[in-house]
C-alpha cells in the first residue's frame, strides 16, 4: 500500500467519516446554490416589478388625458380645478409623485374608477374571473389538441397530415381573431343556432348564481344549478373555441419543432435498436424530454391569452378584463386603465416565475446552475 493510500484511509481525529463529510459539503453547497438562484432570482422579479410601474406612472403621465378634467369636468371652474389638482398631488415634483404612486400601488391602492365610482380593485376582482374562465378554458382546448398534433406532425414529417398541421397553425397566426369571432357567431349562433349568442349568460339565469369564485362555470355546479351551467357552457363554447384555436396554432407548433429535436436524438435511436415499439419512443421517451421546455410554451400562452383576449371579449360582449380596460380607455379612466394594465403585468410575470420554477424542477439540469 502507498503512503498516499495509508493517509487517505486514516481516520480524521474527533471528525466524520470522509464520505459523510462529503456528502455534507455537498448538501451544504446546493443550498447555497438553491439560496443564490432564488436570491437572484427575487432581485429580477422586484426590478420587473419596479420596472412596470415606472411604465406606468410614466404612460398616466404622457397620454394627453388631464386626469383632473375626468374627474370634475371640463366646465369646473379654475378654484375647483386648482383644488382637485392639489388633492390628487399632481403639483408635486415627478419623483415625489412616482414615491406615491409606489407606495399606493404596494398597499394595494389603485384609485377610484372614474367611470363606476368603485376602488379599481374591486372592480378588478369583479371582472378578472370572466377572463381567467374564458383563458383557462382556451389554453385547456389548445393544449389537448395542439400537442398531440405536433406530436403527430413531427413522427409524420414532410407527410400530408404535416403539412395540415402547419397551414392550420397559420392560419391561426394570419387570421385576425376578432373576424374569426364574427364569423363563427354568424354561422354557429345566427345560422345554424349550435351555441348562445353574445354574453357570459342569459338573464334568465342571472341571478340565480351566487358569485364565489366568480367563475360562472364553477359557481353553478358548486350550487347545483345545473341549468345555468349548460347555459353558460353554450355561451363560452364559442370563444373559449376560439381562444383555443389561437393557442393550439402556437403550441402545436413549438410541439413540432421540440419533438424534431428529440427525435433526432442518439437516445432515440438506441431505444429503436433495443426493440422498443415506436409508440413508446415517442410517447414515453421522446415527449417526456420534450415536455420540460414545452411547460413554459404552454404558461406563456396562457399569459398572452389572459392579456391579449381584449377583442374576443369585444365582438362576445364577454365582460371580463378586456371589456373593462376598453371602456375605461374610451372613458378616459386612467385610475382603471393603469390598474388593469398593472394587474395584467404581474400575473405575466407571476406566470413567467411559474414557468420557471417547473422548468426548473422537470430538468435536474437546471438546478445545479
Amino acid at each position: 500500500m502507498s503512503i498516499q493510500e495509508t493517509i487517505q484511509d486514516q481516520p480524521i481525529p474527533g471528525g466524520r467519516p470522509p464520505a459523510s463529510g462529503v456528502r455534507g459539503a455537498t448538501t451544504m453547497s446546493g443550498l447555497a446554490n438553491w439560496l443564490r438562484a432564488l436570491a437572484a432570482l427575487m432581485v429580477m422579479v422586484a426590478v420587473t416589478l419596479l420596472g412596470l410601474l415606472a411604465m406606468t406612472f410614466v404612460i398616466g403621465r404622457l397620454v394627453p388625458i388631464d386626469p383632473v378634467i375626468a374627474v370634475v369636468g371640463d366646465k369646473a371652474s379654475a378654484e375647483t380645478y386648482a383644488r382637485v389638482r392639489q388633492e390628487m398631488g399632481l403639483d408635486l415634483p415627478l419623483y415625489e409623485q412616482f414615491w406615491i404612486y409606489c407606495k399606493k400601488m404596494v398597499t394595494g391602492d389603485l384609485g377610484t374608477s372614474v367611470l363606476t365610482n368603485n376602488p379599481v380593485l374591486t372592480d378588478i376582482a369583479r371582472f378578472f374571473p370572466a377572463t381567467l374562465e374564458l383563458a383557462t378554458l382556451g389554453t385547456i382546448i389548445g393544449t389537448i389538441i395542439g400537442v398531440p398534433l405536433g406530436v403527430f406532425a413531427a413522427v409524420r414529417a414532410g407527410s400530408w397530415l404535416d403539412h395540415v398541421v402547419r397551414v392550420i397553425g397559420l392560419v391561426g397566426y394570419s387570421v385576425p381573431i376578432f373576424w374569426l369571432g364574427l364569423m363563427g357567431l354568424l354561422l354557429f349562433y345566427a345560422k345554424l343556432g349550435w351555441v348562445a349568442g353574445p354574453g357570459r349568460i342569459d338573464i334568465t339565469y342571472d341571478y340565480l348564481v351566487t358569485p364565489v369564485t366568480g367563475m360562472l362555470l364553477v359557481d353553478s355546479l358548486l350550487q347545483g344549478q345545473y341549468d345555468a351551467f349548460w347555459n353558460a357552457v353554450s355561451h363560452i363554447a364559442l370563444p373559449a373555441c376560439l381562444l383555443g384555436y389561437f393557442s393550439l396554432a402556437y403550441i402545436s407548433r413549438m410541439t413540432r419543432s421540440f419533438m424534431l429535436n428529440e427525435l433526432a436524438q442518439e437516445y432515440v435511436t438506441t431505444a429503436r435498436v433495443k426493440g422498443l415499439s415506436e409508440r413508446r419512443v415517442v410517447w414515453r421517451h421522446a415527449l417526456r424530454n420534450a415536455a420540460v421546455p414545452l411547460i413554459t410554451v404552454i404558461v406563456l400562452s396562457y399569459a398572452n391569452l389572459l392579456e391579449g383576449s381584449v377583442l374576443t371579449e369585444t365582438v362576445f360582449a364577454w365582460p371580463g378584463l378586456g371589456a373593462y380596460l376598453t371602456n375605461s380607455l374610451q372613458n378616459a379612466d386612467m385610475n382603471a386603465v393603469l390598474g388593469a394594465t398593472l394587474v395584467i403585468g404581474v400575473v405575466f410575470v407571476a406566470l413567467n416565475l411559474l414557468s420557471d420554477l417547473v422548468y426548473r424542477l422537470l430538468d435536474p439540469r437546471t438546478r445545479s446552475r
